[in-house]
């Protein structure tokens, strides 16, 4: 998984939504402390439903095997997308944090 810094959004995804184009080298996700993670339901275990797709899963698990190199991830979310439970998948990986618009959340 690699990040890529980005100064202005000025193009259209394949779902119509803009986003940034890449500038400069991609930087490995594991150079970094906090990753973002976005969301669409959270529960107070650091369990997230994303898009349904995996991507973050798959990249994040990578991750988990090399010591010492996963971020800290933190679910950005509003209070009303939180969940009293969701049943975790094995290729699930939890967050560390969530952050919402009223509070923050350590798990």
């Amino acid at each position: 998984m690699r990040f890529y810094y980005a100064k202005k959004v000025d193009q259209f995804n394949k779902y119509g939504i803009q986003e940034p184009s890449a500038i400069g080298k991609p930087w490995p996700a594991n150079s970094f402390d906090v990753l973002l993670v976005p969301l669409l339901a959270f529960d107070r275990s650091g369990t997230r439903i994303g898009m349904g797709a995996g991507y973050y899963d798959r990249a994040l698990k990578a991750l988990s095997y090399q010591a010492g190199t996963k971020p800290y991830l933190v679910g950005l979310a509003h209070y009303f997308q939180e969940i009293n439970s969701l049943e975790r998948e094995p290729w699930d990986v939890p967050l560390d944090a969530i952050l919402t618009d009223r509070e923050f959340i350590k798990i």
